[in-house]
């Protein structure tokens, strides 16, 4: 490690602390979503889909972008304030390359899916495969939460390890 001062260190515990909170506020509103709202709207398709429409359900697409876009700011800050203390950045790499690869297959498989799934909402003749869909989309969900608790939960240690260098 290079000489670091303890200004340094402190911003680099601010902001993967604050990385940390977040991605725990959004674990637990994806707690929340998977457990409480996923099931109303996947048990009975297309039925329920109307949960999914803007104006006339609950939209959650404004509050994701929010919430990841912040958590991903805090998380690339995080990052920068921890380039010089070489294995925190090498795990935050890590860990963030994870969560972009979730990111990347929450984009490309989870948001076009909720979009269809809109649309068989406002257009019931586009229904087909429906209980099978859902079902498989409900079960990755299961993962793909499971695997962003993972990273955060991984962030931990080196909250801890931080700590440990300065303290």
């Amino acid at each position: 490690m290079e000489n670091i001062t303890t200004s340094y260190l402190t911003r680099a515990e601010l902001w993967l602390c604050i990385s940390t909170l977040v991605y725990f506020l959004m674990n637990g509103a994806q707690i929340f979503e998977t457990l409480v709202f996923v099931p109303k709207w996947t048990a009975s398709p297309p039925d329920n889909f109307k949960l999914l429409l803007d104006g006339r359900g609950t939209s959650l697409k404004n509050f994701w972008i929010i919430i990841h876009s912040i958590h991903e700011i805090t998380f690339i800050l995080a990052i920068f304030f921890c380039w010089k203390i070489d294995p925190v950045r090498n795990w935050l790499l890590l860990l963030f390359t994870i969560h972009f690869a979730v990111r990347v297959w929450t984009l490309s498989y989870f948001a076009p899916n909720i979009i269809d799934f809109q649309k068989v909402a406002e257009t019931p003749s586009l229904a087909k495969d429906l209980i099978s869909r859902t079902s498989l989309w409900q079960t990755l969900n299961h993962v793909r939460v499971a695997i962003f608790m993972a990273v955060s939960i991984g962030l931990i240690p080196l909250c801890i390890k931080l700590f440990n260098l300065q303290h």
